[in-house]
């Protein structure tokens, strides 16, 4: 077997299951974080140096998720022996469970019956304790599967200022015993904020990855989902689910459009209209005004009213720029975030003109956030093009080019920059 191609579909495999793994060992591992992850981490080196030698297995989940059970078995037991009794049973329950599909119950609230694995991880990693970063970052890390230099580019920090995070949560969880549960009803309003921004940056991720060959990962797209509806399912009385699942239907009804066979980037105003997934704008619209009856009013309320104007315009030409322009302006005055601030200016271009644009971005130009963000300078360049100023335009795109990281956009970018340079030296 080649071991190059044995380890391109473990990194794939990691991606797509790393986090189901960890979710179910989390559970009979009794909450612990460290040994679930370093078992599944153990069971993936075995398959890298087992697998060239004795052929990849016909079921490759399968084997991992059982090799990661025994590995926690073997750690558990090694506790067992120096540490208190009831290690002894945590390996007991575990045997158990690598011996067929069944999975023993840990303890768990009431409300917390049926809701599958993933949930419970969520919820556990967003507990109270935790501050909100530290929640999402350890989310996406456990749950999904992301490394750490990706989630801090979503973060727009340092990757060793992210892992140091993830340290300290990981920690807090085992010190605090944080209990691997959905709470009761009475608690959720204090961790339910977190739990949608970690759905949310999730799905973000799989829409535009922030690194990487692809430009799409739709088994983020597709897992995100899934956990809204379960959120939507979970907490039907409230309009934050109803509005986060929205928009995040009525972006990904956009993904067939959102690049060519050939994997390349297309821009919303370019997009084919015809591959937008129509049923799931219905949906999406349906979802917005469920919560909107509920009284929702939050950011996801706003962002979905957003994309529904994008997705209900019959073209590129049609978008209601100007509503678009003034629901930024209400979404930006709730939330003080750049980057809202930056659509802001970009929407107000496009109702108003790019001088106006300009003239917005260039009062974003000190802010931190913005300094290492590429869609920044790219959303400047653009505009700067559209004004006849070349050169600057060009210098924009430069810098953009430096700080991508996502090898599609990347390839946008060159092809933006080249396409300057041949007018400037014509």
């Amino acid at each position: 077997m080649d071991k190059d191609n044995d380890k391109t579909q473990l990194s794939q495999l990691y991606r797509e299951h790393s986090g189901a793994i960890v979710a179910r060992l989390i559970r009979v591992c009794g909450g612990d974080f460290g040994l679930a992850e370093e078992a599944m981490q153990e069971a993936f080196s075995a398959a890298l140096s087992q697998w060239p030698v004795q052929g990849t297995p016909e079921h490759p989940r399968a084997w991992l998720a059982r090799a990661a059970q025994h590995k926690a078995i073997d750690r558990l037991r090694r506790q067992s022996r120096y540490e208190a009794p009831h290690h002894e049973h945590d390996a007991a329950d575990l045997a158990a469970a690598s011996s067929d599909d069944s999975v023993p119950e840990l303890r768990m609230s009431s409300f917390d019956a049926g809701v599958d694995d993933y949930l419970r991880l969520i919820f556990t990693c967003c507990h109270p304790a935790l501050n909100t970063e530290a929640q999402v970052a350890l989310t996406l890390r456990t749950l999904c599967g992301l490394t750490t230099e990706e989630i801090a580019r979503a973060f727009l920090v340092e990757s060793s200022t992210l892992a140091q995070r993830l340290v300290r949560a990981k920690n807090k969880i085992k010190v605090a015993k944080i209990p691997y549960e959905v709470p009761e009803r009475a608690q959720l309003a204090e961790r339910l904020d977190a739990v949608l921004s970690v759905v949310y940056l999730v799905f973000s991720e799989g829409y535009a990855a922030t690194g990487g060959d692809e430009l799409l990962r739709a088994e983020l797209c597709g897992e995100a989902l899934r956990l809204g509806r379960l959120l939507v399912r979970l907490l039907p009385e409230r309009g934050e689910p109803w509005t986060l699942l929205a928009l995040m239907l009525l972006h990904d009804s956009r993904r067939a459009a959102r690049q060519t066979e050939q994997g390349e980037l297309v821009l919303l105003e370019e997009q084919d209209r015809s591959l937008w997934n129509r049923e799931q704008i219905a949906e999406g619209v349906a979802c917005l005004e469920r919560g909107l009856t509920l009284g929702e009013s939050s950011p996801y309320a706003l962002q979905a009213a957003i994309a529904a104007l994008h997705a209900q315009a019959g073209s590129a030409a049609e978008t209601d720029w100007a509503q678009i322009a003034a629901l930024y302006a209400s979404l930006a005055a709730r939330t003080h975030n750049a980057v809202v601030a930056l659509n802001h200016a970009v929407a107000v271009a496009m109702a108003e003109g790019p001088e106006r644009g300009l003239s917005m971005l260039d009062g974003l130009a000190a802010e931190p956030t913005l300094a290492s963000y590429h869609l920044f300078y790219a959303a400047r360049a653009d505009l700067l093009r559209r004004c006849g100023r070349l050169r600057q335009a060009a210098d924009d795109y430069a810098t953009a080019l430096r700080l991508v990281g996502n090898e599609p956009e990347r390839r946008y970018l060159e092809r933006r920059l080249s396409q300057l340079q041949g007018q400037l030296d014509a």
